[in-house]
């Protein structure tokens, strides 16, 4: 990669170093960048007009003027940021399921509309998991699961015999479902079954309570409230649960790497190793809940406080922290789940209303009530839109 002597890139050539363009692949190239349609005149008999072409149509440069590229210019440090950032915000945009589908917005702009985007669902509908085409809703109050067809909101069925579901997961094909009683227990779902037959226990010695559950791609993982992790083991389903160090566990995810747990009691962002040891720990705020990994973060909605913490996976450092007492609230209130889109974060507000924030820079989209229908709880994305479960009214919404 050649450079100016001081380690900053050469314009010319910094859409290499972002990887974003290749030569060497049959990309053609003309004499002149005038066939483009280029507004540039400084560039010459350059080799990267189809390059400079794609990056300035798709609006991730606009030169140095409105007639000069300056291709042999250095591109210094905080120019490479905006170009990089750039670069991926167009990568989600274009390469989203949301964009394939033509649902451009990111804005929340009507929420049940008309009557729109409400489900009726079972008492006390809490957590709930999308496979990509239905979403798979733990009933609490009703101890069954309602499954529910993304598309069009169609109720597909409901299972029974999930004594105090809560948790859900979606691995192996399978639908599983963490029930809440003690000792826990592991509920099964074939999709292919109908709804006419009942739940599948597969395991019932789990810790006490367990509420958040995860898959790591080899063991399934549940979060005790009763202070302790549990780890089952597909197809023999023997469970091992590990109690030192936890006080009141609630939400659990895996982040390809290594499983994270929240402690209410302790106000605490656990990593674990794969034997559930806590190998860090994370200060977060009060009774932090249902946490988010957006592929680099983990966004943490504390209850007790009113605020979100995000917490960077890679090393575990604070990022920032979403408060009334840092001005930036955005309509946190009792906040339960947050849950992640491809581009948004989603936060579930049990006091009401719903929290947006753009996941690549950590900015606030904004924040709106919901009118009509009570206690906002669970939330989960099937790829195109958010679906968030109220424990109050037995509906969920879409949105």
């Amino acid at each position: 990669m050649r450079t100016d002597g001081s380690g900053r890139i050469i314009r010319g050539l910094a859409w290499l170093w972002v990887g974003v363009l290749f030569t060497g692949t049959g990309v053609r190239v003309l004499a002149s960048c005038a066939g483009y349609g280029l507004p540039f005149t400084d560039l010459g008999s350059t080799n990267f007009c189809a390059q400079i072409a794609e990056a300035y149509f798709s609006g991730l440069t606009n030169g140095t003027s409105a007639t000069t590229y300056a291709p042999t210019d250095s591109v210094p440090r905080e120019q490479m940021a905006a170009f990089v950032t750039r670069t991926l915000d167009q990568s989600l945009l274009r390469g989203s399921r949301r964009a394939a589908l033509d649902q451009w917005w990111t804005s929340n702009l009507h929420f049940n509309q008309a009557g729109l985007g409400l489900v009726a669902v079972g008492s006390t509908p809490t957590l709930l998991k999308s496979d990509g085409t239905d979403v798979w809703v733990s009933n609490n109050g009703d101890a069954d699961v309602t499954r529910i067809r993304a598309r069009d909101g169609a109720n597909l069925g409901t299972w029974s015999g999930a004594t105090s579901a809560v948790g859900v997961l979606i691995a192996m094909g399978k639908v599983f479902i963490a029930g809440q009683t003690t000792p826990g227990k592991l509920y099964e779902i074939d999709p292919s079954s109908s709804s006419a037959f009942p739940v599948s226990t597969v395991a019932s010695t789990l810790g006490n309570s367990p509420a958040g559950i995860a898959f790591d791609g080899n063991k399934i993982w549940t979060a005790n409230v009763g202070g302790s992790v549990s780890i089952v083991s597909p197809g023999t389903w023997s469970v091992a649960t590990v109690t030192t160090g936890f006080s009141s566990l609630d939400g659990i995810l895996f982040d390809g790497v290594s499983i994270w747990v929240t402690d209410q009691s302790a106000g605490k962002l656990f990593k674990l190793n794969s034997s559930g040891a806590v190998v860090q720990t994370v200060t977060v705020g009060a009774s932090p809940a249902f946490p988010a990994f957006d592929g680099h973060n983990i966004w943490v909605p504390n209850f007790s406080d009113n605020s979100l913490t995000v917490v960077r996976s890679s090393d575990g450092v604070v990022l920032k922290t979403f408060s009334a007492g840092n001005g930036d609230k955005n309509g946190l209130s009792s906040p339960v789940q947050a849950a992640f889109d491809g581009q948004r974060i989603l936060v579930t507000n049990e006091a009401g209303g719903l929290s947006f924030f753009k996941a690549a820079d950590l900015s606030i989209i904004g924040s709106f009530a919901t009118s009509g229908v009570s206690n906002p709880y669970g939330a989960c994305s099937d790829g195109t839109d958010f679906w968030v479960s109220f424990e109050g009214s037995s509906s969920i919404g879409r949105f």
